[in-house]
């Protein structure tokens, strides 16, 4: 068991390594090309926080195990919205700019739906994948040319992140650059190959479903880069970044994500646990769902709101634990969820939605 988390642990760290190297690279290597900043920051930098989940989704397919694959994509979303979002405003109330919630909030919303959707038959296709991952090239595109319409210091927004490297540096040169890439990549197979195969011994040695596995620990470990640029942002003050970055993510996951994991599974396609399509499925939509009355209240997500996402987290994972279990606590544990902490938060949160749009502010 210790060779295995001795694993585990080397392929997190060449996911988030490799993610690094491949967003280092090919910022470098497109500057060097005369891309601007802002189209980089869309695309390569956007993707490279959900380069770990996709790695590991489409290793886990090829390794023939499509639960972990399709539990590492719904649990990082689940991880995205109620630990990210959750830890992010506890650190500092996070504000939420009006485009997330007119535009990028009904994508991530939608992506959901149409995820669930294409799950009712059990099994998403080839087919289906490359219409998800269309979807995501459709909307990078259109990101890319919103920014550039955009006034202002929005189409500056990624100037200071990224910058060519001094001429006199190793890194300038565009072959160590393009070396930087192939690194990232290699690093990103080999770690989601240790990871996976990590998970599954988990799976094993504790009883647990691979999705169960997939859902909590793999899930965690490939969202880490979210939990740092998301947790930094919020300290450093840039509260909209925070927010933003972990809604861009849950919808690259989601389309790109499971759009390819449908494409490498090959016919008849990627298969869905029924247990995944009653309940985990049903758990990161109402987390994308639950993200609206907090965020058009105020506009702003306060810490007890955080401090409920982060509780909500804890909860899911408890019950996934009995679940697996089939522990003699679930039937309890049930009851008490859907029939008093649910409800109590639903109405609370329709009331500070009531509050805020009468003008009445609430403890925030």
């Amino acid at each position: 068991m210790l060779v295995t988390v001795f694993f585990f642990a080397i392929g997190l760290l060449l996911l988030l390594l490799g993610a690094s190297a491949l967003v280092s690279g090919a910022s470098k290597l497109s500057l060097s090309f005369g891309v601007s900043p802002l189209v980089i920051g869309l695309t390569v930098v956007a993707f490279g926080t959900s380069a770990p989940e996709m790695a590991v989704t489409v290793g886990a397919v090829l390794e023939g195990t499509g639960d972990v694959a399709l539990g590492n994509i719904v649990g990082s979303n689940i991880f995205n919205i109620l630990v990210v979002l959750g830890l992010s405003a506890m650190v500092i109330p996070l504000s939420v700019h009006t485009q997330l919630i007119r535009q990028e909030m009904p994508i991530m919303l939608g992506s959901g739906i149409i995820l669930l959707l294409m799950s009712l038959n059990e099994v998403i296709s080839p087919v289906e994948g490359s219409a998800l991952l269309a979807l995501l090239i459709v909307y990078t595109v259109f990101l890319i040319v919103q920014a550039k319409r955009a006034p202002g210091q929005d189409s500056h927004e990624f100037d200071d992140e990224i910058k060519p490297a001094d001429s006199g540096q190793l890194l300038s040169r565009w072959y160590v650059q393009m070396l930087l890439v192939i690194l990232g990549l290699v690093m990103l197979v080999l770690g989601s190959y240790w990871l996976v195969e990590s998970a599954v011994v988990f799976a094993r040695y504790f009883g647990l479903s691979e999705l169960v596995i997939g859902l909590t620990i793999v899930a965690a470990g490939t969202s880490l880069p979210e939990v740092a640029t998301s947790v930094a942002a919020a300290i450093k003050g840039e509260r909209d970044m925070a927010v933003g970055n972990v809604v861009g993510s849950c919808i690259f996951n989601t389309l790109g994500g499971i759009g390819l994991a449908g494409i490498a599974a090959g016919l008849p396609g990627l298969a869905v646990a029924p247990s995944a399509l009653n309940f985990d499925l049903w758990v990161m939509l109402a987390a994308f769902v639950a993200c609206l009355p907090v965020f058009i209240s105020g506009r702003e997500i306060a810490r007890w709101e955080g401090g409920l996402f982060f509780a909500y987290y804890i909860a899911y994972v408890a019950y996934l634990i009995l679940r697996s279990q089939d522990h003699e606590v679930l039937p309890v544990f049930s009851t008490a969820m859907l029939s008093f902490v649910i409800p109590l938060s639903v109405v609370t949160f329709i009331v500070i939605t009531w509050r805020q749009r009468n003008g009445t502010p609430g403890q925030r």
